[in-house]
């Protein structure tokens, strides 16, 4: 089996040889950039870029700007990196379209553990899985998503998201169950995340939207 290539994008030359140490234990293949403009070079030179690690605080381009310039061309799960905590950076992160968010200082196993997931579900989903409700339409293979038989574009958060709640139609679903069963680990971040998600899914959707009903204080339940 070819190794998976992962892009992993840090200024700092220590921090880029720690997750390539993690990663390559994990069989992973991964290519270095030092900044945002040779980041966006390695990733449109390479077309087998599975994932990308991404700083936030880089020269040249940051972060923000790399991970909005790939989002326009690709689905590719990102991670984000960053020595900020608050949670307006975070929130900013996945308005850009990111997929994960990790603070520094983090841990490497952590890490990898997280990058395993995202792999895990991006790319080996079962691919017999097709699912219509409401006009809704899910392919799983094609990773891809329908509404009246229009195409529409989401992140792999929002697609992973939607078919969650596809799956458990008429179920109230805490946030948190949300959160561990749709990033598959156990996520220490605050919980509002999902609310940043379901609020550009629902944009996404239309009309369709409707169909993802807030339970206050609880979570959300999917109903047609």
């Amino acid at each position: 089996m070819n190794k998976l290539k992962v892009l992993m994008v840090d200024d700092e030359s220590r921090m880029r040889k720690l997750v390539n140490d993690f990663l390559s234990r994990k069989n992973y293949e991964v290519i270095e950039a030092g900044d945002g403009e040779e980041a966006i070079d390695k990733f449109y030179a390479d077309k087998d870029i599975a994932l990308v690690i991404l700083d936030v605080m880089m020269p040249k381009m940051d972060g923000w700007e790399v991970c909005k310039q790939i989002r326009k061309d690709s689905k590719v799960p990102i991670i984000m990196l960053t020595a900020k905590g608050e949670e307006r950076d975070e929130l900013q992160g996945f308005d850009c379209g990111a997929d994960e968010y990790i603070s520094k200082p983090f841990s490497p196993k952590i890490l990898t553990a997280r990058v395993d997931a995202l792999v895990r579900r991006a790319y080996m989903v079962d691919g017999s899985e097709c699912i219509n409700i409401g006009g809704i339409e899910i392919d799983k293979a094609a990773h891809m998503v329908k509404i009246d038989g229009e195409e529409i574009e989401l992140s792999f958060k929002e697609f992973e998201l939607l078919s969650y709640f596809v799956e458990n139609k008429g179920i109230a679903l805490s946030r948190e169950k949300i959160l561990n069963n749709v990033w598959n680990y156990d996520y220490f971040g605050d919980a509002r995340t999902i609310d940043t998600h379901v609020k550009k899914l629902r944009k996404k959707m239309g009309e369709k939207g409707d169909c993802i009903k807030t339970i206050w204080g609880m979570g959300y339940k999917f109903e047609v």
